[in-house]
């Protein structure tokens, strides 16, 4: 299930297996009077360990002395790593748009909140971004997702592909910047340097560069341009969401337009 270094992919296991356990259709171990385990504890557990220390740190055997029961007792409730992960996937993205939430308000809204949402999400398990998450297998936190922010999205009047796509879009900014921020907060812990430090050390060969007239574009910006103060997440979604605005402003002119043609 390992990609690349330092990653996993999920829907690498047994999809028909990860199905029926994220939908409650497959057989259920049988247990004694007084079940130690549950698929439910098993996959709390997991999660809280890869937030606490990575997803590195979840292998059966680990989870098996954090639940204190034999390594063979998890078997019998999830198949393996692979399928665990399918699991915890869906369990987080469940904390975005828990059940029973209805995203109110206009499409502009609902975008927002889908970002900021997905923003927490990263904040809360940066593991998340170490899977490669291309063929996620879908469980009930995933569709309910979907279903949750779509009610809101179909007033914008667009196609469900363009609807899909902007969606896709959001996610796809939202990754960014968290990965941005967490390769930060990882660059930190492995140079031991802070922010401030690792700036202020280029501080005197930048300052001879901006002087030495060769860089007049980068001299003469204003001394708050990279300020920690600005924010960029903000700034960037407001703009996608201008663009998609344009958007609907022009699809909806061109639907008033053709039904006036229609009734002329």
């Amino acid at each position: 299930m390992s990609s690349a270094k330092g990653t996993e992919t999920s829907g690498s296991g047994d999809i028909g297996r990860s199905l029926e356990l994220l939908w409650g259709t497959g057989p259920r171990p049988s247990r004694g009077p007084k079940p130690a385990l549950t698929l439910e504890r098993i996959v709390s557990r997991a999660v809280e360990l890869a937030d606490a220390e990575g997803l590195d740190a979840v292998s059966m055997r680990r989870l098996s002395t954090e639940l204190g029961t034999g390594t063979m007792s998890l078997y019998r409730y999830v198949p393996g790593k692979a399928e665990l992960l399918d699991l915890m996937l869906d369990r987080v993205q469940g904390e975005a748009v828990p059940e029973g939430t209805d995203i109110p308000g206009t499409w502009r809204a609902c975008v927002e909140g889908m970002a900021r949402g997905q923003l927490a999400l990263f904040r809360s398990h940066p593991w998340l971004l170490k899977v490669n998450q291309a063929r996620t297998v879908l469980g009930p936190s995933a569709i309910r997702s979907m279903e949750v922010v779509i009610t809101p999205l179909r007033t914008m009047g667009l196609t469900d592909p363009e609807l899909l796509s902007v969606i896709i879009a959001v996610t796809n900014w939202v990754n960014g910047h968290a990965r941005t921020e967490a390769d930060t907060v990882e660059a930190v812990k492995e140079t031991g340097l802070s922010d401030e430090q690792f700036w202020g050390a280029q501080q005197p060969f930048l300052e001879r560069a901006m002087l030495s007239g060769e860089f007049p574009q980068m001299a003469s910006l204003s001394e708050d341009t990279f300020s920690y103060e600005f924010d960029h997440f903000e700034f960037g979604l407001q703009r996608l969401i201008d663009g998609f605005a344009h958007l609907v402003e022009e699809r909806g002119s061109s639907d008033k337009a053709g039904k006036s043609a229609n009734d002329g």
